[in-house]
């Protein structure tokens, strides 16, 4: 099928209202379009140059912690949370108790990431690790009554209420089937459809089917860096799309009914890898920038202290390229196995150099961030993509 006569599904009479079905997409698919094709060859060089940088950066490890976290943030904000960059690295007894519910969320995403991440090497994508998935996701937070881990076993729908609903999805009787197609098509090797254009089709269909009762945004989200990951279109799992979905919330949302009302599938996947080429420029330079960082600070901040204060401030600094908040002296204290007088010097040292920041204004009980670091990943681009 070319993309250019996609037809996208009916909609069925139910009782008191008409659910969309989505027709099945494991099928071959012909992309006929320039314009996608010279935006794909643009993504894939960007992708190409992401993962050429997440090779020689020194312990990329640590900062994919920190990329995880900020795509919890986002994709959590687009549902509405309210928790910021700051917050997630926090501990939960940090948290004011208004916003510990918006805190657990984005936790569980991290978890939920993560895990699905380290069960790809064992697990490939199947409707078992999404459902693993979506259960962490729901673990202890609002819908946690929504069958976590489950698909649903009744109408959902889009709006306040199912009678002024923007979109209404398939009836759950439909969704075994719809999510074994999908299954199918993720694995499908027969049908030579490009990676980014593929998760593009993948992560419609899966917002369409909407299996869940809720988390389906978040889950679907995910999914396109699991999809990556796994087929190996990235060497590292850097590359999130939330921020430029958060950005560009309208777009996402009308892009994708569009798809449903009038088939126009060629202006989601256009809009979709602008998105790849946007993100994946915007973490290449987020890598230049932690280079530039760690060299500034290695040659112009460091050697002002003496040798052995110098192997704590390094064991320090490392420490916070992965956790750039220090929720106290004490947190120091267990990691550097030093004392509360030096570890107090070389926290003063941190804010003096400023490479910390305090962050609470207390005298006692006092938290630190690694401000220079966090801005990095908290810098947005305020510029509206042409899609």
């Amino acid at each position: 099928m070319d993309l250019s006569s996609f037809e996208p599904g009916i909609f069925k009479q139910q009782l008191e209202y008409k659910s969309f079905s989505p027709n099945y997409i494991n099928h071959p698919w012909v992309i006929s379009s320039i314009e996608i094709n010279k935006l794909l060859s643009e993504a894939n060089r960007f992708v190409g140059e992401l993962n050429a940088f997440s090779q020689i950066v020194p312990n990329v490890d640590f900062f994919i912690y920190l990329y995880i976290t900020k795509e919890a943030n986002k994709s959590s904000k687009i549902e509405g949370t309210q928790t910021n960059l700051e917050e997630a690295l926090m501990n939960k007894e940090d948290i004011s108790p208004e916003k510990r519910d918006d805190w657990e969320e984005v936790r569980n995403y991290i978890d939920a990431i993560n895990n699905s991440i380290e069960k790809l090497e064992e697990l490939p994508i199947s409707n078992r690790l999404l459902k693993q998935a979506h259960k962490i996701l729901l673990s202890g937070v609002r819908g946690k009554h929504k069958l976590p881990g489950d698909y649903r076993k009744s109408q959902n729908w889009i709006g306040a209420t199912l009678r002024d609903a923007s979109f209404i999805p398939p009836h759950h009787t439909e969704i075994n089937e719809l999510m074994s197609d999908l299954e199918k098509f993720i694995h499908n090797t027969e049908f030579q459809v490009p990676h980014l254009i593929k998760i593009a089709i993948i992560h419609y269909q899966f917002e369409t089917i909407h299996p869940f009762l809720d988390g389906n945004g978040r889950l679907g989200r995910l999914l396109i860096t699991l999809y990556l990951v796994s087929s190996k279109v990235i060497e590292k799992p850097a590359l999130y799309l939330s921020d430029f979905f958060e950005k560009n919330r309208h777009y996402y949302y009308d892009n994708l009914m569009s798809v449903r009302l009038t088939g126009n599938m060629e202006q989601w996947i256009k809009f979709f890898l602008v998105g790849v080429i946007e993100t994946a420029k915007d973490a290449i330079q987020v890598f230049k920038d932690i280079l530039s960082l760690q060299q500034e600070i290695e040659s112009a901040r460091l050697p002002v202290f003496g040798t052995r204060a110098k192997k704590n401030a390094i064991k320090l600094l490392e420490n916070l390229y992965k956790f750039p908040v220090v929720p106290d002296a004490k947190y120091v204290d267990n990691l550097l196995g030093t004392s509360s007088s030096t570890t107090n010097r070389l926290i003063d040292k941190f804010v003096e150099l400023k490479i910390l920041s305090e962050i609470t204004g207390y005298k006692r009980n006092r938290m630190y961030i690694f401000k220079p670091y966090l801005d990095i990943f908290s810098a947005t681009v305020e510029k509206k993509s042409d899609i």
